[in-house]
């Protein structure tokens, strides 16, 4: 029988299939029944065994567990067509830019472009610990509430042993949210209006 890690592992996956729906043509025509109907079709479909295993698995097994930051914008993705619960278009900019520095900062350097290996902070190193809820705080204080979310769901389930990396670093981000972090941070500088020259 699978483990915990497994479930919630393949329930993931799934749920990028399930959300993935959004972004097919025409959807938005969709009543939000149908719409719904659609999501829960794909996601049961993608846990569905074939040739012993749900094509989740197959999935997971080249893409590895996705980070508790990509599943909340994913969550936040499936829930917004149903609820009020869209959140503040700067947390989320601001969220989307924390991501993406910290990737830049953290993958060439693991990959041996430094001296330094962030990566192993993660292993539990207290003040990278104390860092993080630090800045969850200030997040929160700033009403940054996806960064302070997203650094707080992460801690707990590292602390929980959620998933089978003990790196904090694998449950803040992940390479899929890194890209669509650096791609979203760029097309929105391309496409943020220039300032008019100020007049003197």
């Amino acid at each position: 029988m699978p483990n915990f890690t497994d479930l919630t592992g393949l329930a993931s996956v799934a749920v990028v299939g399930a959300a993935a729906v959004a972004l097919l043509p025409g959807i938005r025509r969709f009543t939000l029944y149908r719409l719904a109907m659609l999501q829960g079709a794909v996601f049961v479909l993608m846990l569905i065994p074939f040739s012993g295993m749900p094509l989740a698995a197959y999935v997971r097994g080249a893409t590895g567990d996705l980070s508790i930051t990509a599943l909340v914008l994913l969550w936040i993705t499936l829930l917004r067509p149903w609820c009020n619960c869209g959140v503040n278009d700067a947390s989320r900019h601001a969220l989307l830019i924390l991501v993406a520095l910290a990737a830049l900062a953290l993958y060439p350097m693991a990959l041996g472009a430094g001296a330094f290996d962030p990566y192993r902070l993660g292993y539990g190193d207290p003040l990278f610990v104390s860092a993080l809820l630090l800045a969850a705080l200030a997040a929160w204080l700033r009403k940054l509430t996806l960064i302070a979310l997203c650094i707080a769901f992460a801690a707990l389930a590292w602390a929980a042993g959620w998933y089978e990396s003990g790196n904090l670093w694998d449950y803040l981000i992940d390479p899929f949210v890194t890209i669509y972090a650096l791609a979203a941070v760029m097309i929105r500088a391309v496409r943020a209006p220039s300032k008019p020259a100020s007049r003197e």
